[in-house]
């Protein structure tokens, strides 16, 4: 049954019999609750921006506060006799990282600390620019040269692997050591990518390239490949490899047993032993046990210097994006 009641001469709509609520008390609640519900939204959104711009500015403040200060000048009051070791990790010239300025502030931080009695770079890496290996063995060997009055031995230890630019810059040092089961080697070059013009010919694709010069499209994974590109592909990796030969023999010297083992610049990888057989190691060893019993100063100090805030919130920002790619079924190389 439906009624209306009369207050001051003005229709009102009848009350909720069920709640004794109006329609109008309803609607405000309602109103209410969104009107909160977009305030905590909005403040969310809002202190997460916050801390965004804050470890901005940490990344920015910490990497000028890195940038002030060379790689183990905290230590140059250490007043006892010591073997300094460095670090070689990661891809070589990985965008977060230049591994050339490491190991040339770390290196001379080391030739000038009058404590120290030897120098070890602690390899562990896969490889990586062919441009960076180069520049990192000539900075060494400057390095070396330059304060070849010190006497101060420089040795590489190869942990798990050290293998093309990684041993590209290994063989500026006076001596490799690595485990037995150490992965060492791969003196060779590597370039590809995708030829995927039979897939766009089975899906109707034609491609609309605008080059000037015949050449400008080389590497297109979209357009095929001609005869000329293939050779002009292969003599560029032939001229990188040669460097990295150069490299390597320059090196090693004499010490390279070429003959016995003719694959030793095909790009094939090599154990530890295989590795100390041709020539490409001089013996076994850790950094403790070079460092105690070749060196002779078995206290070990760190001058790696440590990654600034930038680097590390940008490593783990790009780890977070490519674990997201990956799980949307895609990989970034």
């Amino acid at each position: 049954m439906q009624y209306r009641i009369r207050n001051n001469n003005n229709d009102t709509p009848p009350a909720n019999p069920g709640t004794g609520e109006s329609w109008e008390r309803n609607t405000l609640r309602d109103v209410l609750l969104e009107a909160y519900k977009e305030q905590r939204r909005a403040r969310f959104w809002r202190n997460l921006w916050r801390a965004l711009w804050v470890l901005v500015f940490l990344a920015i403040a910490a990497n000028s506060c890195s940038s002030q200060s060379a790689p183990g000048s905290q230590l140059v009051n250490i007043s006892e006799e010591h073997t300094a070791v460095i670090s070689l990790t990661g891809t070589i010239g990985d965008e977060y990282e230049d591994q050339t300025a490491m190991l040339r502030d770390s290196l001379e931080a080391a030739y000038k600390n009058n404590k120290v009695k030897g120098i070890i770079i602690r390899a562990n890496s896969p490889g990586g620019s062919p441009v960076v290996s180069n520049t990192a063995f000539n900075e060494i060997r400057r390095l070396k040269n330059e304060y070849k009055n010190r006497n101060i031995p420089l040795y590489v230890v190869a942990e798990d692997v050290c293998a093309s630019g990684c041993y590209y810059i290994a063989a500026a040092a006076d001596k490799i050591y690595a485990d037995p089961s150490s992965m060492v080697g791969s003196i060779g070059v590597i370039g590809g990518g995708f030829d995927l013009t039979g897939l766009m010919d089975k899906l109707g694709v034609k491609r609309r390239l605008k080059t000037a010069g015949s050449n400008k499209g080389m590497g297109d994974p979209f357009s095929p490949e001609t005869p000329e590109q293939t050779r002009i592909w292969e003599q560029m990796l032939a001229d990188i490899h040669q460097e990295f030969i150069k490299a390597v023999k320059l090196g090693r010297g004499n010490r390279l047993k070429e003959k016995e083992n003719p694959d030793i610049f095909s790009g094939r990888i090599y154990t530890g032993n295989e590795a100390k057989a041709a020539g490409l190691i001089d013996g076994y060893g850790s950094i403790y046990s070079v460092s105690r019993d070749v060196i002779k100063a078995p206290k070990l100090i760190d001058y790696t210097p440590e990654d600034s805030l930038s680097q590390l919130f940008g490593r783990h920002l790009r780890a977070g994006i490519s674990a997201g790619l990956e799980a949307a079924g895609s990989k970034i190389w």
